[in-house]
Parts: structure tokens; sequence; C-alpha cells
């Protein structure tokens, strides 16, 4: 890659960005673009990049100083920022920038930050494979607009017509994104096998495909997409993986101008959360300027991810298994979806996640009940109580619907994680060390006699145990916990006590 100065930003004529503040620091290189919307995006940053943003991550003025130095500390060479909610760039942002001494560069409304990456990512690129030329000048007339709405099918037709390479792009869940010949494989078998593949590209000798992914490997697969070639990639010449590895560029520039969440209906989806969250007045003016119809109810879907997953790639994920037309937007590391006319959202959105369960190491979500515009606050509450629910619970996806929400449940939801834990382990960790030492079933039974009302014959049933083995069983019970079990107050104890583990 060739140094790129930050000065050569204004001489772009396409992009017409404006510079704000930093002047004395236009000749610093340009290493990379980096777009976030992350208030604390320093462990991301490597030094060196330009870094754009639409400011999804500002509430107020404190936020500046915590966003810019953050990226004063990574090392980063400038900010370029565009604000279509505002209108305008906030004074706190330019006299953080300026305290940092990093140069800020103000986006136009209608310029795309997908054009401004596009554009930096072509001046630094300088290895360009030679049968490559014809399919960059026809792509970046597509991206141009010229040919606006074609989309990738006339770039994978030009390469198997003219480079006689077949290829397909598709999601990880196995959507296709483009492609101009029948896939004779079944997509959503491709998509298990790219996010299980121990690493990438990796080669299918069954349909003899070879799955390339689009962005890099800091990027989880789940929020990918990917490319499926004809052939076996270990046999290509240089030539050919230098030339997938252009076109790996393109469909990631591609890919980006189909990520809304810079856009301006992006932004105002980010805003619309914001907004139910906090259960202002000014949702249904905000609703209305999505084109989405007010009256028709919505559901909330409350999630969090671990295992590494950004909140943005969260986001990503959650566009591409929610129906319809999702609003989306980011709550710190929660997302939080508004979706429309689904009334029955909780098994659909477990079954799509689960598709992607080989890739999701950690990921929960509470699906609320359809509520109207006017009460969306009590909807988002709802799925977040649901979202707390599905957290205590194991496995990589785990989905609680507002059906799984009785009122000891969105009561044990509101308890502090500290106060549910201590209550569930002073009443269960001596059964679970017993069941542990002694290899028996003390939890289990418990959990039956409660569920059988603490009916006697039909636990021993259950159990396939005869009834005096399971009185012993309780008696046990009782001893290690010090509670008589034919006390309401002490069996209720131990109903909440389970439903906590």
């Amino acid at each position: 890659m060739e140094p790129m100065k930050l000065r050569a930003l204004l001489t772009m004529p396409e992009l017409r960005l404006r510079a704000v503040t930093g002047e004395d620091g236009l000749d610093r290189d340009i290493r990379w673009v980096v777009t976030t919307d992350l208030l604390d995006p320093g462990r991301y940053l490597s030094g060196g990049e330009l870094v754009l943003t639409g400011l999804v991550w500002w509430t107020g003025p404190g936020d500046s100083e915590a966003f810019v130095r953050a990226l004063a500390r990574a090392g980063v060479s400038g900010l370029a920022a565009g604000d279509v909610i505002r209108g305008s760039l906030p004074p706190d942002l330019v006299a953080a920038c300026r305290r940092h001494r990093l140069p800020l560069f103000e986006v136009p409304e209608d310029v795309a930050f997908a054009t401004v990456t596009e554009h930096v990512v072509r001046h630094l690129s300088t290895a360009r494979a030679a049968d490559l030329g014809a399919v960059l000048d026809r792509h970046r007339q597509l991206i141009a607009g010229l040919t606006h709405g074609t989309g990738l099918d006339p770039l994978l037709d030009l390469l198997s017509r003219d480079l006689g390479m077949r290829c397909w792009v598709l999601t990880p869940t196995g959507r296709l994104i483009a492609g101009t010949h029948p896939l004779e494989a079944d997509p959503a078998a491709l998509a298990g096998e790219f996010l299980a593949a121990p690493r990438l590209p990796h080669r299918l000798p069954g349909p003899d495909l070879s799955l390339l992914p689009v962005a890099p490997e800091t990027t989880s697969r789940v929020a990918d997409w990917f490319i499926a070639c004809a052939g076996d990639w270990t046999a290509w010449p240089v030539e050919r993986r230098a030339l997938t590895d252009e076109l790996a560029a393109i469909v990631a520039l591609e890919r980006a101008r189909q990520d809304d969440r810079l856009s301006a209906e992006g932004r105002l989806s980010q805003e619309l959360v914001r907004l139910a969250a906090s259960g202002t007045d000014d949702v249904l003016p905000h609703l209305r300027l999505t084109g989405l119809d007010p009256d028709v109810p919505f559901t909330a879907v409350s999630a969090t991810a671990g295992g590494g997953l950004r909140p943005g790639e969260l986001r990503t994920v959650l566009a591409e298994v929610l129906p319809g037309r999702p609003l989306i937007g980011l709550l710190g590391d929660e997302a939080i979806a508004l979706v429309p006319s689904v009334p029955d959202l909780a098994p659909a959105l477990r079954d799509a996640l689960s598709v992607l369960s080989p890739g999701l190491p950690d990921l929960a979500a509470g699906v609320s009940k359809p509520a109207a515009a006017g009460e969306l606050r009590g909807a988002v509450e709802e799925a977040r109580y649901a979202r707390r629910l599905a957290t205590a619970r194991t496995g990589p996806v785990r989905v609680v619907g507002h059906d799984e929400l009785a009122t000891h449940v969105l009561l044990l939801a509101s308890v502090p994680d500290d106060v549910r834990q201590m209550f569930r382990e002073r009443l269960l960790d001596p059964l679970v060390t017993y069941d542990e030492e002694h290899k028996a079933d003390l939890v289990r039974t418990l959990e039956t006699f409660l569920q059988q009302s603490g009916s006697w014959t039909r636990c021993a049933e259950r159990l396939h145990l005869h009834v005096n083995s399971v009185r012993y069983r309780i008696q046990r019970i009782e001893d290690l916990t010090g509670r008589d079990l034919s006390r309401l107050e002490d069996r209720v104890d131990f109903f909440l006590a389970l439903r906590l583990r």
C-alpha cells in the first residue's frame, strides 16, 4: 500500500470534503479507512486510519471529548464526519478535535460514506491484476451510478464471460446476493460450511467450490458476506488469487453501499430507537418520516452478544435475520429492533439465528408482544426483560418470547444480577454440590416434585422411582438446605431459584 496524505482528500471533487480544523496535520499519511458508530472505538484501531462517523454515538456535548480522545490515543490520522439528522457538526466535536490536534473533515449530506471509502481505497491500492482492468472500470461506473440498481451481477457476468470465473456472492444465512449462473449447491449448506470452516479460503471437494471471505479476519463471519467460486483455489495461479482478492475488495464496497447504518434512513432508525427507549413524545413524528404505517403494531427485539461480536456486527446480524423493514439502533452494546406487522416473531427469530449458530458463540435476544406505536417504550422494556431471562440460559443462541414472561419472570428480570445469583446459590448450591459428589439427582427430583405440585406418587412415576425413594430424596433436600417443602413459602423460594438457573 502506498501512502496517501490527508491533503489529497481536498483534491477529490467527487467528495467535496471541507477541512474544519487541523490544517497543520493535512500531511499525515492515511493507512486505511474505518467506519464506526461506537463511542469508544479505540480497541478496533491500530493507527493511521481515516475514521468515518455518522455521529450515531453523539447524545450530548460530553460524548465528543470521549470519542476524539479515543481516536487521538489510537493514533488515527484524521476524522471525517457527517450528520443527516442535525444538519451540521456539533460545535463541541470541532472543539475536541482542535484540542487534540486531530484533523476534522465535514462530509456533505449527499455524499455516502461508501463513496469516500471507495475513493480512498482506490488511491491506496497500487497492485492490480492486469486482467482485472476492464472489470474495475466497469464496476467504477456501476458504483458511480451510471447503471444504478444493477448491483454485482454485471460484474460477475463479466468475470465469467471474459475471464472464465464463475462466482456467487452469499450471506451467512445462505441468501444469494449475486450470481448469473445457476448455483447447483445448496446455498444454506454453503453458508454452514463458510461459518464452520477452520480457515478461509476453504475448498469444498464435492461441489468443487472454493469459499472466500469478503471482509478481513477481524470481522465476524456472521456479519460478513462470502464468495463461492468454481474450482479449487489451491490450484489457482498467483494472478488468479490476486484477482479474487480484488473481487473481494469490490464486493466489500458493494456491501458497504447496502449497509444503511450511515444513510439517512439508518440514522433515523437509530434516533427512533433512542426515542422509543426513552419514552418521549417524539416517536410518532419520527416514525412517519420512515414511511412505515404508524397504525400497525410493532414488535420490539432486544439483543446482546459476546464472543467478540461487535455491536455494529450484531446490528448487521439482526438486519439479516429479521423480516420486513426492521428499524434497528444501538444503545451501547445492546441492539434494539422495532419490527412492524409480525405477530409471533420469537420462533422465527430463533430458527433464523440457529442457522448462524456455528459463528455465534454467545447471543441472547428477547422479543416483546406486538404494541401500538404509542406504546413502544413498554414493548422495548418487555423485550429487555425477556433478553435478561435469555442471558441466564445456556447455549450459543437463546431467544425468549413474551409468552414466557409470566408475572414472576418479569419480577425476576428486574432484580439486579448479583442479588439473583446470591439467591440462587444460597438455595441450590448445597444440592448441586451433593449431586456432584454422590452422583445423586436431588436438583432434578426437587424440580419434578414442584412441577407435580408436591404429589409424591406423580413425582415417583415421572422419575421412575419408588415413592419411598422420592421421600428419602426430599428429606435429604430439606436436611441440606434447612427448608421445609411442606411450607408454601419454601416451595415458592425453590421454584424461583430453579427458574434462575
